[in-house]
């Protein structure tokens, strides 16, 4: 006769993820999100230099690709890298590459015509600079070795819910940092200004590379 096996109903039906695990890691990225970094420095600098507005897909563009990131290496499909030191070395070196180049170009940005004709960062560029962006990574390793349970639901299951809470948090968050950049118009008016505040975030965002060579 053939024996039924039952398996043990999950303890919370409706979420992947514990509750109190689900609380620790939205706490995780309320305080990932706020703090200073390549992303929000660049934010504050996009809505300095064209507002609130145009500034939008910026800042949907890092918390989508921010999301889909975290998706795929928790996931899985980052594991390999994330596990191999010579390829996680060619990234860091291709982060800090990518960030010196954009602190260059806010820091050289100015309110000629050209520059005011010059789109701001987009959703797509906005997205794949995240791939290169050392605390995105350093985000996901966290979020990775801290909050995924091997004895909970699939990893594809729950890196839904934690890239979910990751937007879900981080929009508000740096929605923050671009209404400051916009704020910031009415003291920036005239060019010197504006290229003072410019070279500053540029600075700012070249100063951040410190913090992961």
């Amino acid at each position: 006769m053939r024996r039924l096996e039952l398996r043990e109903a999950p303890r919370y039906p409706w979420t992947p993820v514990s509750p109190d695990r689900l609380a620790a890691f939205a706490v995780f990225a309320l305080v990932s999100s706020i703090t200073p970094g390549p992303n929000n420095v660049m934010l504050t600098a996009t809505g300095a230099n064209v507002g609130l507005r145009r500034g939008l897909r910026h800042l949907l563009g890092v918390a989508f690709g921010f999301g889909l990131m975290l998706f795929l290496v928790a996931a899985g499909a980052g594991t390999a890298l994330m596990e191999n030191p010579s390829g996680l070395r060619v990234l860091r070196y291709l982060g800090v590459a990518a960030l010196l180049s954009l602190a260059w170009k806010i820091a050289t940005a100015s309110r000629s015509e050209a520059a005011v004709r010059e789109r701001p960062i987009g959703f797509l560029q906005a997205a794949a600079f995240q791939w290169v962006n050392p605390k995105a990574w350093l985000y996901c390793a966290g979020a990775v070795g801290s909050f995924l349970d091997s004895g909970a639901a699939t990893p594809a299951t729950q890196a839904v819910v934690l890239s979910l809470v990751t937007v879900a948090v981080g929009i508000p968050c740096m929605l923050v940092w671009l209404g400051f950049g916009t704020a910031m118009q009415r003291l920036l008016r005239t060019d010197r200004a504006l290229r003072t505040f410019n070279v500053c975030m540029g600075v700012l965002l070249a100063a951040t590379v410190v913090m992961f060579v």
